[in-house]
């Protein structure tokens, strides 16, 4: 299977549509605003801002990805959305209900939905989730985890995703996990984007969510140090959900 990412953790990223809010301190150097609409201007970011939906050619691709996993026996992860936020609340909620769909149409694919406004998703999914797909929440600091882990793990109990899983990058502070923690826990540090220079991330933090995360039986994933520097050899820990088959 061939890898449409280049993010380390999934295999593909599939961007139904394009356009997001800043909601948290993780927002403040956007690769995608840098991205999309610093570079190319297609899309501005921001409240009342329109959001930019993905073409017919672009909403076929898991359609493909899903027959190439049909035929390999394996099932890759599709990360969903890099570019925007499929719990946003200025995304018409019709074009949310046609994902739903895609993902559904698309069983040999295992679809990560991750959002900084985990609290919508029950609403916005009216009570229902696909079978294969799994719930994360961007998480930067102590604050948020204390906030959002609950409202995960309350996500988790109602809908049933395959997993749960909680993306700690930028992790902008030091996280205590507690018994609250998502299956997954995918740590990076922040890099620097345009003018904005990347906030230091010291190899303290993901040490400790590191031993945490065994301690409470969870899969742990090191994705990347600040700015992209090596990452010790004792944090290269790249673990995935036993869902994931590996």
């Amino acid at each position: 299977m061939v890898a449409n990412s280049k993010i380390e953790w999934t295999d593909h990223t599939f961007n139904p549509w394009v356009g997001c809010t800043k909601v948290s301190p993780a927002c403040d150097g956007c690769y995608a605003e840098n991205l999309i609409a610093n570079r190319f201007g297609r899309v501005q970011w921001g409240a009342g801002e329109a959001r930019e939906r993905t073409s017919k050619a672009n909403w076929r691709k898991p359609i493909a990805w899903d027959r190439q996993a049909t035929a390999t026996g394996k099932r890759p992860l599709v990360f969903c959305a890099s570019l925007a936020d499929v719990f946003d609340n200025e995304v018409d909620p019709a074009w949310r209900a046609d994902l739903m769909d895609l993902i559904e149409a698309t069983p040999n694919l295992i679809w990560l939905l991750l959002t900084k406004r985990i609290g919508n998703v029950r609403k916005m999914t009216a009570g229902r989730l696909p079978g294969n797909a799994a719930i994360g929440a961007t998480i930067a600091n102590q604050e948020e985890y204390n906030r959002d882990a609950v409202k995960l793990a309350e996500v988790r109990a109602a809908l049933r995703p395959l997993f749960s899983f909680g993306s700690f990058e930028p992790l902008l502070g030091p996280i205590a996990l507690n018994d609250l923690a998502p299956d997954w826990i995918i740590v990076g540090g922040e890099t620097s984007q345009g003018a904005h220079r990347a906030r230091l991330m010291p190899s303290e933090w993901p040490r400790a969510m590191s031993e945490r995360a065994a301690h409470l039986n969870r899969a742990f994933f090191m994705k990347q140090m600040t700015d992209k520097h090596p990452i010790p050899l004792d944090l290269l820990v790249r673990e995935y959900p036993v869902e994931c088959q590996r």
